[in-house]
């Protein structure tokens, strides 16, 4: 069965007009549930997480600073969000369903998380509407138990994953694959394992013959035993922080391939939302919907 991390708490109020479209995650299981994707026993709500787990990735001084909202100014800017403690446990519990679903990987070969793909956090400071990197932190938990030891993360959101390059920076068990947009956020861009930046405008056609032929080398020459998914949807030609030029098609495509691979190849895999930020809710909604009726239609 299909398990999906969801917790009312990824839907939070912003200020109006703000850029990061916190409807979409309440907005994605309802379309699922109304079309019949999914039913109700596919979503599962997580828990708060062991510290522990989120200080195997994370300096306790920053997460400790989180919690009682004292980052300085300059900190709290970086993150680009109004900080308050019901925030804070929100990306606390999306980091939690990240672990959770990994852990449903491994049972039905693939789970995901309504939220969480935030690759910018690094060990001791947030930015570009992260605080805790979800996959980093569950990547860490699945080889603390011994569930899983070469790591491949394979991050197709169109802004670098800088914050797990730094992370895992000089690390041999977990493979940091970025394929991002060259003239996009974040302007200075840390070294993942294997970074490929695409120009403005790229369309499906090249897009895909990129990803289609870096990814199975990848896989073939890591030889992961676990993959993470970062299937942003900020590829659009319609995002506004986007700047390629790819369709709805063509991202469709994209995920149907990186899914079919983990499902051939027989590597559980956690997929985790990452962004999208098309002014048409319509757009990113429809999107991201792809992604889960791909895992439903490949694994079971």
């Amino acid at each position: 069965m299909l398990k999906i991390a969801f917790h009312p708490i990824y839907v939070l109020p912003l200020p109006e007009g703000h850029r990061f479209p916190m409807e979409k995650y309440e907005l994605v299981p309802q379309q699922l549930l109304h079309e019949g994707t999914c039913t109700p026993q596919n979503f599962f709500k997580p828990e708060y997480p062991d510290e522990a787990d989120i200080l195997a990735v994370h300096e306790k001084e920053y997460v400790d600073a989180l919690k009682n909202l004292t980052l300085t100014y300059r900190q709290a800017r970086k993150i680009g969000l109004p900080l308050s403690s019901r925030l804070v446990e929100r990306e606390f519990i999306i980091t939690s369903g990240t672990i959770k679903a990994a852990e449903f990987a491994l049972q039905y070969g693939i789970a995901m998380n309504i939220a969480g793909g935030t690759h910018h956090a690094y060990t001791n400071q947030g930015e570009g509407f992260c605080m805790f990197n979800d996959q980093a932190v569950a990547a860490r938990w699945l080889q603390r138990n011994q569930l899983a030891q070469k790591i491949l993360i394979v991050d197709l959101d169109v802004h670098q994953g800088n914050g797990t390059a730094e992370i895992f920076h000089n690390d041999p068990s977990v493979f940091t694959f970025s394929m991002h947009g060259k003239n996009n956020y974040p302007f200075k861009k840390e070294q993942s394992d294997l970074d490929i930046e695409l120009e403005d405008n790229i369309g499906d056609e090249e897009y895909l013959e990129i990803l289609k032929k870096n990814l199975p080398q990848l896989i073939e020459a890591e030889q992961p035993d676990f993959i993470f998914y970062l299937s942003g949807v900020d590829i659009l030609s319609t995002d506004k922080l986007g700047k390629l030029g790819c369709t709805e098609a063509g991202c469709k495509e994209r995920d149907r391939f990186v899914l079919q691979l983990c499902h051939d190849h027989k590597i559980p895999v956690e997929v985790s939302m990452g962004g999208g930020y098309s002014p048409q809710i319509k757009n990113i909604i429809d999107a991201h919907a792809n992604t889960f009726r791909l895992a439903q239609e490949i694994f079971f």
